[in-house]
């Protein structure tokens, strides 16, 4: 377990923790716009819903392919000088968005966007949890991860509610416009700490077999998720009989579930990371399949949402905090490795959810997410039995303590 001193002081520290858990925030807002302004953009831009999800799958695929080569061509660079390069260009490619007149130009620009995010969640974590001491750094992760739970869950909804008062053009602008401060915040605070020098650059139990196990769990889990999240506001509105107008309002319900369920799982990463991560899971397929069981019944299909908010927040910090546990060698590649097998599943739960909406109907979407959550549960539970017990970072100092003692 890595024991160096974190490089700035607790408050400092702490607001750049806010503005990185808002840069999160932002990234995966802007990666998820497309599904909950699916039927504005559709028409405005003279494609189909189904053409529309693509541009979250071809965001995904982006993040995907690049991850591992930035992280590499990167590696020698501060991460105070990478993060905000990554805000500044996000910001730009994402003005350039809200501008575009046609189809073309919003995928490219989209493209650039994915760029710059596959870079950022290679270095954001690793620099931001160095920042504070190795006991609490599951706290902190659940901290950093409430940007990113809130993004599909209350940033797509103001996104949704901006763009109907107003274009969906202006919702991108919006996302550019605070993107840009960020980057100001990131130069202004971020320390110049050397990759290899941060706190967290090594895992206190490496283990490459672990870390197989967590791939195939990431790859499986994230792919059913996002097949209901890309067209869960579709099936709220075909299966269900909500109106338009309904959704902002149902997705911030879920955004609010979703923000105890980050705030809760802090409580318990850092003492219990292979529980956490088996209860988000467990949970989230119940709240699936429920979905899809009830899903023409108004008050049942609140009800799962919102347990879909609420487990679900728990997946992405469970699994990055995991990362930060047991990657093989630095947790630099490891993340990025884990960002691009994240995206694999965006990636192919949007591209599933597409081909099932054109070819069977937005009905099945919760039936077969369902099916893949529950597979990365088996996954998750045979790495739980054929390895040794994952010990928490706290309890690992106390038995240190307790052998210095």
């Amino acid at each position: 377990m890595s024991t160096q001193q974190p490089a700035v002081d607790t408050r400092r520290a702490t607001i750049i923790l806010a503005a990185m858990a808002t840069s999160t925030f932002l990234f995966v807002t802007v990666e998820s716009l497309p599904s909950g302004l699916l039927t504005l953009m559709a028409p405005d831009l003279g494609r189909s819903t189904s053409e529309i999800g693509l541009l979250v799958t071809a965001y995904a695929l982006v993040v995907l392919v690049s991850s591992v080569p930035l992280a590499w061509a990167t590696s020698r660079i501060p991460r105070r000088w990478v993060l905000a390069a990554c805000c500044g260009v996000a910001s730009l490619a994402t003005l350039w968005a809200a501008l575009t007149p046609s189809y073309e130009q919003l995928m490219a620009a989209r493209l650039v966007t994915g760029l710059a995010q596959a870079l950022f969640w290679v270095a954001v974590v690793p620099a931001t949890l160095g920042l504070f001491p190795p006991l609490v750094r599951g706290r902190a992760m659940s901290r950093l991860a409430i940007g990113n739970s809130l993004a599909p869950l209350l940033g797509v909804p103001i996104g949704t509610w901006l763009g109907e008062l107003t274009t969906w053009r202006v919702t991108f602008g919006a996302v550019a416009a605070l993107s840009a401060v960020v980057m100001v915040i990131v130069l202004v605070l971020f320390p110049t700490v050397a990759p290899r020098a941060g706190g967290a650059a090594q895992a206190p139990h490496p283990s490459g077999r672990r870390f197989g196990f967590q791939l195939v769990t990431t790859v499986l889990v994230v792919t059913g998720a996002f097949g209901v999240i890309t067209f869960g506001t579709q099936y709220l509105q075909d299966v269900t009989g909500f109106t338009q107008s309904d959704i902002p309002g149902l997705l911030l319900l879920q955004g609010a579930a979703g923000v105890v369920g980050a705030i809760v799982v802090g409580r318990y990463l850092d003492r219990r990371p292979a529980a956490s991560l088996l209860a988000g899971i467990g949970i989230y397929a119940v709240g699936v399949l429920g979905l899809w069981a009830f899903g023409e019944n108004k008050i049942l299909a609140v009800t799962f949402l919102v347990v879909c908010g609420l487990s679900f927040s728990t997946v992405p910090p469970a699994l990055s905090h995991r990362v930060m546990l047991v990657a093989p060698r630095g947790t630099t590649m490891a993340q990025a490795v884990a960002s691009s097998t994240f995206n694999l599943g965006i990636a192919g739960g949007s591209a599933l959810g597409a081909l099932l909406v054109a070819v069977v109907g937005v009905r099945v979407v919760p039936l077969v997410g369902a099916g893949l959550v529950l597979l990365a549960l088996v996954v998750l539970l045979l790495e739980e039995r054929l390895n040794p017990p994952l010990v928490s970072v706290v309890e690992q100092a106390a038995d240190v303590v307790a052998r210095e003692a």
